[in-house]
């Protein structure tokens, strides 16, 4: 009876020590720890925006290489995608939208709220 239960023992520590391995972005899951703040307000097309397209979306989705037929290189490239209602659902990596980046991890959480505040000012080109 000993040596069933040190067995049943074994099982559950291994089965609880593998869920433990589990890694993710820290600023993902943790977006309000202290030092991490972000800041939405007065987000701008020209200071904010562009800058993370150009740095994560632009390789893929400017005219020399639309993917997808997506151009978002652009203020009115970009503006076509807000108002279609697939690019917020693409960056979020929601239902309904190929996740972007492509095969890749979302946005870190401060440029997504960033991006958020914009589109939901009107997505204005400032």
């Amino acid at each position: 009876m000993t040596k069933i239960l040190q067995k049943i023992s074994i099982v559950i520590l291994m089965a609880i020590s593998l869920q433990s391995c589990y890694y993710d972005n820290e600023e993902y899951l943790y977006p309000d720890l202290p030092g991490g703040e972000c800041d939405t307000v007065n987000v701008s097309y020209s200071a904010v925006v562009a800058p993370i397209m150009a740095a994560s979306c632009n390789s893929c989705h400017s005219p020399a290489a639309p993917s997808g037929n997506v151009t978002i290189s652009t203020y009115d490239g970009l503006k076509a995608s807000v108002n279609s209602g697939q690019f917020w659902k693409a960056i979020n990596h929601e239902s309904g939208a190929s996740p972007m980046p492509q095969g890749g991890n979302k946005l870190a959480a401060c440029e997504l709220k960033k991006i958020k505040a914009w589109i939901d000012a009107g997505a204005p080109q400032n």
